[in-house]
């Protein structure tokens, strides 16, 4: 196995509950109320849909805040990884992804292991950290093992979807991969939000269905893959070790969206990242080493 790049889940599509729209000639992020099933191809107006975008939400009848799925993992923390992380916004590269006790950081010698403050006291990152999730969830049954990704920087859906992976192991015994699932689009006001409504992602057992009607699907689920062969146990020693390959995530490819959709600058604009490394890069990457080695 190559080192250097972490083997991550096969993503097949995109789960986005908002866009990256054009306004006065700048690119800006923009929420919306519903899911989206996107492909992974993208053109000038945005992100193809995927085919099951308009499949489910026929039936669904109309706006798609709600979407079956399955996991791949028993352990909850391989379906959903969550950071801190620190992007370049010049590049799109990811310079720093810690958890708060840890992290990995960019060095002037390469990645470097390091003690993580968090985001309000860390130098290094002068308040641009923040909380980054990765969610991946099968939908449908074509690919066993191909997934969607829901990617987020919002503190309600990652701190929601943790607890209800973690609860949803214990009560069913280990058996998160074969339960019967659903993502649901849920709105709630803050005082932050000035009493507008804000939509984060939450995780339950489907429509219709008990949490003890889905265990005795999710026992006889695992049944069956056992008479077959399926062993669900390698499958997430597999995923770890394939997380564990790469400091980062994300692909150096990829990590331009990302930058552009998540963590846009101070002034509400979205960076358009060269994916060339300016030589300015070096510089800022010095300059905040100093500051960090002075704390």
């Amino acid at each position: 196995m190559l080192k250097g790049f972490a083997i991550t889940p096969p993503v097949v599509g995109r789960i986005s509950i908002g866009r990256v729209v054009e306004r006065n000639g700048m690119r800006l992020p923009e929420k919306d109320d519903q899911f989206t099933l996107t492909s992974q191809v993208q053109n000038r107006d945005g992100w193809l849909l995927h085919p099951l975008d308009e499949a489910l939400r026929q039936q669904a009848g109309g706006k798609l805040r709600s979407l079956p799925v399955r996991l791949l993992f028993n352990d909850p923390s391989l379906n959903l990884r969550a950071d801190f992380n620190l992007f370049d916004r010049t590049t799109g590269r990811p310079l720093c992804v810690g958890n708060g006790e840890s992290c990995r950081r960019l060095g002037q010698e390469g990645i470097e292991a390091l003690p993580c403050p968090g985001p309000e006291g860390c130098r290094f990152a002068e308040g641009q950290c923040k909380p980054y999730a990765r969610f991946n969830v099968r939908i449908g049954e074509e690919d066993e093992t191909g997934t969607f990704v829901l990617r987020t920087t919002s503190f309600n859906t990652i701190r929601t979807l943790a607890a209800r992976l973690h609860y949803f192991e214990a009560v069913s015994g280990g058996l998160l991969a074969c339960l019967p699932l659903e993502l649901k689009l849920r709105g709630k006001s803050t005082t932050q939000s000035h009493r507008a409504p804000i939509f984060y992602v939450d995780l339950s057992v489907r429509s219709g269905m008990a949490l003890e009607q889905a265990i005795t699907d999710a026992r006889r689920l695992d049944g069956e893959r056992k008479q077959a062969g399926f062993d669900q146990a390698a499958l997430d020693e597999a995923a770890r070790q394939g997380f564990a390959n790469g400091a980062f995530e994300e692909l150096e490819e990829d990590v331009p969206a990302v930058v552009e959709e998540f963590f846009p600058d101070e002034q509400g604009t979205a960076a358009k990242p060269n994916v060339a490394a300016p030589k300015g890069l070096s510089g800022r990457l010095q300059e905040k080493i100093a500051i960090a080695s002075t704390d």
